[in-house]
């Protein structure tokens, strides 16, 4: 993966290499080795293993051999969730902490694909398809919910795949894996190993992209020093404490313990915590907070010196598919709240803005930040 990704990533090869190489300088050339940077290097060694015998499935993994091919869940062919103070406690709480998550994944997905940040109207649209997904999915008896995965956003980020085409392919791949548990457990005969290596190197990329962001901040200063250390390190160790002394924390409430213990072993959760408290309590300047003019948002820029067309443009990235906006108009008024739509862009809190309202907010910023080529290089 980081041969094909990395070294090779820059290598573009035609369409069609077996033909004769065309005169025209307009053949388009594709990046192969990095599109297929994580797909051909784990189909290689997945099926190396399994030829010579080295994939070993869990136990807890392993399923009868008269798993059927096609299999429909419903609702009534497990026990319904038992909505008890306890299991209460336990969703809201991962509900919290998913988030807080996929806000980041949101966020940082844009960001590697050199697009603007989301809209809240975007970022409102994911949170409640997600719940609602997490709904369905306690309702059709899996123990697990939904939310946005840091590893896919790190694939997305070495094969600079952000077409929305390829969401649908495996949003429809997924239901399929659903639908058929053969197929399904086919995936658990990957090997660990294997799975630790992509893991290594998507969850490479994610880190040093969120410390990519320290550079808006003075992180020379001894206070932001301060603030990123306690808060990584303090959401790293209060988990793997509370695993190993969990009668420490009891009031004596069990739905209270329960929140508490899911809150605090969530490593993201403690972390975003922390650093917003530690940020909006100890004293510091505007330029060690990242407000100051020199040292503007990256998002900001990009807002500050693209034109009005270029911003619908940037809009449109965050649209619904068409098929779904046809739609739009009979989603009845009480389910609109899942499917929020953008609001004015003049002023998103209500209300166009007023002429010169923004102007002064990064003065002589467009000297300094000229426009990036990043726009033109953005797979479509």
């Amino acid at each position: 993966m980081v041969v094909c990704s990395q070294h090779l990533g820059s290598c573009q090869l035609p369409p069609c290499p077996w033909r004769p190489a065309s005169t025209s300088s307009t053949c388009t050339r594709i990046p192969a080795f990095r599109l297929l940077s994580v797909l051909v290097p784990v189909a290689c060694v997945w099926i190396i293993s399994a030829l010579l015998g080295l994939s070993v499935i869990p136990l807890e993994l392993s399923a009868p051999t008269e798993a059927p091919w096609f299999w429909l869940p419903h609702p009534t062919e497990w026990v319904w969730p038992l909505l008890t103070p306890r299991a209460l406690a336990a969703g809201i709480s991962m509900a919290l902490a998913t988030s807080i998550s996929s806000l980041g994944c949101y966020a940082l997905c844009g960001w590697l694909l050199h697009l603007p940040c989301p809209p809240p109207h975007a970022c409102s649209r994911g949170l409640s398809l997600e719940g609602l997904g997490s709904v369905l999915a306690g309702m059709l008896g899996s123990p697990l919910g939904t939310a946005s995965s840091f590893p896919n956003v790190g694939t997305v980020s070495l094969i600079q795949a952000g077409s929305q085409r390829v969401a649908h392919l495996v949003g429809l791949l997924c239901v399929a894996l659903g639908l058929s548990p053969r197929l399904a457990h086919l995936l658990t005969t990957i090997p660990l190993p294997v799975l630790g290596g992509v893991l290594g190197v998507t969850q490479a990329v994610v880190v040093s992209t969120g410390f990519s962001n320290f550079h808006l901040a003075d992180i020379d200063s001894g206070r932001n020093v301060f603030i990123v250390g306690f808060s990584i390190f303090m959401a790293l160790l209060l988990p793997r404490w509370l695993r190993e002394a969990p009668v420490l924390l009891s009031t004596g409430w069990s739905p209270l313990d329960v929140l508490l213990h899911s809150l605090l072993a969530e490593h993201i959760f403690l972390a975003g915590l922390l650093g917003f408290l530690l940020e909006n309590t100890i004293p510091g300047t505007r330029l060690e907070r990242g407000l100051g003019q020199g040292l503007p948002s990256p998002f900001t820029a990009q807002e500050a010196w693209m034109p009005q067309n270029s911003r619908e443009k940037a809009a449109q990235e965050y649209e619904l598919p068409l098929p779904l906006q046809n739609l739009c108009p009979c989603i009845p008024q009480q389910a609109c709240c899942l499917c929020p739509l953008p609001e004015d862009p003049g002023n998103e809190e209500g209300g166009p803005a007023e002429p010169g309202e923004t102007a002064d907010l990064l003065p002589g910023f467009g000297e300094q930040y000229p426009r990036s080529s990043r726009e033109e290089l953005r797979p479509h």
